[in-house]
């Protein structure tokens, strides 16, 4: 049990720079001159010429706080860290799934616009499988323990 959370969560530490490069939206003012796809990257470098406060918590949600949690975890998979770190990885993942929620939000207040199309990219659904299996491996390690220890 504990190998295979292992892989799952340093799988987790190539899959996320993934999903920051992928595409999380496509949007056009009009459907007719071409989709622009947004990633949490070019999201971020256009956020840091504009509103670098904003940028700054996004970059915190999207890109810090799931790496930091999979390094967490890892160190405590082969026992480099305590386990009583766990409760803090856990908000570090629900920091992560803010974000999943604010790209939500923004999509659905965009498709209120009118005239803006937007669409979900492939990106967002790898962004929030790996948000979700982070969740997941840290349920399960918290379960492992509580099994292994006296």
């Amino acid at each position: 049990m504990l190998n295979a959370l292992r892989i799952a969560n340093l799988s987790l530490l190539i899959l996320f720079p993934i999903a920051w490069f992928a595409p999380l939206l496509r949007a056009a003012l009009l459907p007719i001159f071409g989709m622009d796809e947004i990633s949490v990257i070019s999201g971020l470098q256009s956020l840091w010429g504009s509103d670098v406060f904003l940028a700054l918590i996004v970059t915190a949600f999207a890109v810090f706080a799931p790496y930091l949690k999979t390094i967490g975890l890892a160190l405590v998979h082969f026992d480099l860290l305590k386990a009583q770190v766990l409760p803090v990885l856990g908000y570090l993942g629900k920091l992560a799934m803010a974000d999943i929620f604010l790209i939500a939000l923004y999509v659905v207040v965009v498709k209120g616009a009118g005239r803006v199309t937007v669409e979900g990219g492939w990106g967002l659904y790898l962004f929030t499988g790996c948000v979700l299996a982070s969740i997941l491996v840290s349920i399960l390690t918290i379960r492992h323990i509580k099994k292994t220890t006296p």
